[in-house]
């Protein structure tokens, strides 16, 4: 893990500014920890016998979590491993990630879940698998979801190879209902794009390159949205990038389905212009592509608003020799958890867009709602599970910030606004470099 990460079951955190994600409150206070749980909060607490973190001027909210990355293990370790993705987490200011199956097996048994699991265990991290709706994703026959809930399963994905069938979706939406899971869904009707590489566009059309339109994704949440109308499921539309997208997730809460929504910094960062001006960078290419600067304005007041529920990365990690090829030929994703912050402070709360509160409640109270699982707390008793972040250090994101095993990234050079400095979680404490 991070050179720094040690087991650190005792611990006084002092003058931090506690933040409370629900109410939004905040307060400075000392924060002791024994044993791995909250033992203290107070304006000043003495313990000679613990180590000492300064946090005076920095925030300490309940560990963030990122629901969307991917891990890689097993079977791609080339580009991830469960270790190095946790240790990309940990400094993006993650004390818990869920992590997408499209891995080599799938994880579309019980075992692979399992694995997955024991080995998020070996790190400060905790790692939520999200099993496959289809066996192999071929979206042909569903997988036993009863089972996979049992080995810790916290959602159902068939990620980038989107449930197509919508007979085998109304079934999977009717039988994660029973197991009260939601079936997150890449949003895009194939046929409609079958060979594209980046949004379809003014740009795409100038460029030359096979675009995929919007309505590729509007087509498939229109419909998801309308099967869980109808069969009372709960589906999750992953990384929303449309502007009619999040008309349609709002109209439909607005009905009382059961939807929710998340976003990618780099939805509401760049543009498909991104394309042009990099001259091609492979690293502007992800899925869904970069679209409009329409779209990121509709993004931005969706999260303004709430119909978008949940900030996460979709960490994709690829080696560099399977980007340094030409655009077209290249895999789609960037990585994503080292700037997630960095990104969302220069974009979402230095503009007013979102206060430091309801920032903080899409990385840490959303996530484990959508996923069902328990929100940590900032109360005494309780199992420390905390970030500590500023919102106002300026820094350059540079090649020695970056912790994956891959480098894809578009924001080397590119100043943030905004750092994570330490998590503490399962009694290990990490903190980060000055």
């Amino acid at each position: 893990m991070e050179s720094g990460a040690r087991k650190t079951p005792d611990l006084l955190i002092r003058g931090g500014i506690l933040i409370d994600p629900e109410t939004g409150r905040q307060r400075r206070a000392d924060l002791l920890i024994r044993g791995g749980r909250i033992a203290g909060i107070a304006e000043s607490i003495e313990a000679d016998d613990v180590p000492v973190y300064d946090a005076t001027g920095k925030f300490i909210s309940p560990g963030w979590m990122d629901m969307h990355v991917h891990l890689r293990e097993p079977g791609q370790e080339h580009k991830e491993t469960i270790e190095t993705g946790c240790r990309a987490a940990a400094f993006g200011g993650f004390t818990a990630v869920a992590c997408m199956p499209n891995t080599d097996p799938p994880i579309h048994t019980r075992d692979v879940v399992e694995f997955v699991i024991e080995r998020g265990r070996r790190t400060p991290v905790d790692v939520h698998p999200i099993a496959c709706v289809s066996k192999n994703r071929e979206g042909k026959e569903l997988t036993e979801m009863a089972d996979l809930v049992e080995g810790g399963a916290v959602a159902f994905s068939d990620d980038g190879s989107p449930v197509q069938h919508g007979g085998l979706m109304r079934r999977a939406l009717e039988y994660a209902s029973m197991l009260d899971r939601a079936i997150i869904n890449h949003m895009e009707d194939l046929t409609l794009n079958p060979h594209g590489h980046m949004h379809e566009g003014v740009v795409s059309t100038r460029l030359g390159v096979p675009g995929i339109p919007s309505v590729a994704e509007e087509v498939m949440v229109a419909r998801d949205l309308i099967l869980a109308e109808y069969t009372g499921g709960h589906v999750h539309v992953a990384h929303i990038s449309t502007a009619r997208s999040v008309e349609l997730v709002r109209q439909a809460k607005a009905r009382g389905v059961r939807v929710t929504a998340e976003v990618c910094p780099h939805h509401f960062t760049l543009t498909d212009e991104a394309v042009e001006r990099t001259g091609f960078s492979t690293n502007t290419k992800m899925h869904p592509p970069l679209r409009t600067a329409a779209d990121i304005a509709a993004i931005k007041e969706g999260l303004r608003d709430g119909t978008i529920d949940a900030i996460c990365t979709d960490h994709a990690p690829h080696a560099s020799f399977e980007k340094e090829v030409e655009f077209i030929e290249a895999p789609f994703g960037i990585i994503g958890l080292e700037t997630a912050w960095g990104l969302i402070g220069r974009e979402l709360i230095a503009p007013g867009v979102l206060t430091v509160a309801e920032a903080v409640y899409k990385l840490t109270v959303a996530p484990r709602r959508i996923l069902r699982l328990p929100v940590p707390r900032l109360a005494e008793g309780e199992p420390a599970n905390l970030t500590i972040f500023d919102t106002t250090t300026r820094w350059v994101f540079e090649e020695r910030h970056i912790r994956s095993k891959s480098r894809n990234t578009p924001f080397l050079g590119e100043e943030l606004i905004g750092r994570a400095w330490a998590i503490y979680n399962r009694g290990w404490f990490v903190p980060q470099e000055p």
